[in-house]
């Protein structure tokens, strides 16, 4: 009856969002944002073009609501960094999505290029994605990265992108100085959307895949097609037993959760480990969900979002047998990165979530961090913008092993900008 369910959710998507493209010119969110071809069929109105202002050298004095006095230690020279992984010794590795690796080292950024990053086709929001540790990195020194592979490389068998890349899961061994036989070990689809991955305390590595706008979305909700998923994978790429649509017919093994539109953020929930995800919505509909296995999150069925041309993405925000999320955001600040601060430099930040903004409701110069906090049942208390003054795009925001945050600005002329106390 599930299968039934969800096949019946995604013809009914599909006829709503193929309506929507015809009313109101949405096409597919390859150029999102951005006119059709010569004009025609536009997915938004007009860019407004204002691109964010250079970046002060620092160190930047900053107050903030509940950790109140704040210094922001500025490292530049990185373009359009993507993700970020620390490494033992104090080292901070950095994907770029161009398609190369930086390590900073005492605040330093080394000004040669990591050896060993993959190809990659980049463009949009595709390129060198994200970077995470084996859990046992101290032991067997494993980097695990997502990147879009050139289609005209991806391996014999492996779905063709034509102009996109294919989504793919590699690891390499970190040798001290470089990344030593880095290896695909898992294969997606061809797709322009990004991808994360995180690995939870299972010791199993959840990685998203995205999914586009109208008429792709429809994707989200089939159980044959990874496009809009979380998956759920061992180490090595392959799928454990205990994935919720293992030996179900008509369903992709390695799916964990379905009905995502593009997941730009996972984080452990401190106390029970639980995996959170945040996930951009078009114009409005930003969410940050909890997963749960086999679960389904809505989209396109539902959504409290908007398409950039104004209509829409449902008229219920929710539906029953699909999970609503546990924060949004109308309008949308295109989210991108997501942690739970767990250290003692900032103890009014204690199990706080934060959050990368990249802009907000489409206005340029209004990127920013934001803060979440909670009650003792993780039900939403305050949600507080900072650094808007800075008028830079977070990409990622990360808690580093000396307890304090990091955070990526996702610029050609992009930095790393360590957050701590101003005392």
């Amino acid at each position: 009856m599930k299968a039934q369910h969800w096949i019946a959710s995604a013809i009914a998507a599909l006829g709503a969002v193929l309506l929507g493209a015809a009313l109101f010119g949405q096409q597919p969110a390859g150029g999102q944002g951005k006119a059709g071809a010569k004009g025609k069929n536009p997915t938004a109105p007009p860019p407004i073009n204002w691109p964010s202002p250079p970046l002060a050298d620092g160190p930047i004095l900053a107050e903030t609501g509940v950790e109140r006095h704040l210094r922001l230690v500025i490292t530049k020279g990185l373009n359009q960094p993507f993700s970020m992984a620390f490494l033992p010794g104090g080292g901070i590795l950095i994907a770029e999505r161009p398609g190369r690796l930086r390590i900073v080292r005492d605040g330093v950024l080394d000004p040669k290029p990591v050896d060993g990053a993959p190809q990659v086709q980049a463009g949009g929001l595709s390129g060198l994605m994200d970077l995470a540790l084996h859990p046992r990195f101290a032991e067997n020194h494993l980097v695990y990265l997502t990147y879009h592979k050139p289609s005209a490389q991806a391996a014999p068998g492996a779905a063709k992108g034509g102009g996109q890349g294919v989504i793919t899961l590699a690891r390499g061994r970190w040798d001290g100085a470089a990344l030593a036989d880095v290896r695909d070990i898992f294969s997606a689809i061809p797709s322009g959307n990004a991808s994360r991955i995180i690995f939870g305390r299972d010791g199993m590595l959840y990685m998203t895949v995205g999914v586009a706008d109208p008429p792709q979305a429809a994707r989200a909700q089939d159980p044959n097609d990874l496009a809009g998923k979380v998956l759920r994978l061992r180490d090595d790429g392959s799928v454990p037993p205990d994935n919720p649509f293992v030996g179900r017919a008509g369903y992709r093994p390695e799916i964990y959760t379905l009905g995502h539109r593009n997941a730009l953020g996972l984080a452990l929930q401190p106390d029970t480990g639980a995996i959170w995800e945040c996930e951009d919505g078009p114009n409005g509909g930003d969410e940050v969900n909890i997963l749960q296995p086999g679960k389904n999150y809505g989209w396109p069925v539902v959504s409290y979002g908007r398409f950039y041309l104004g209509p829409r993405v449902s008229e219920n925000p929710w539906r029953e047998g699909m999970e609503p999320p546990v924060i949004f955001w109308v309008p949308a600040i295109a989210v991108s990165g997501l942690t739970f601060y767990t250290g003692d430099k900032f103890p009014n930040w204690k199990n706080n979530l934060f959050v990368g903004g990249m802009r907000q409701g489409e206005v340029p110069r209004s990127g920013h961090l934001e803060r979440v906090d909670f009650n003792d049942k993780w039900e939403e208390l305050h949600r507080e913008s900072m650094f808007r003054d800075l008028q830079q795009r977070v990409r990622d925001i990360r808690q580093g092993p000396d307890g304090l945050l990091y955070l990526l600005t996702a610029e050609n002329d992009g930095a790393l900008i360590r957050i701590e106390p101003a005392q």
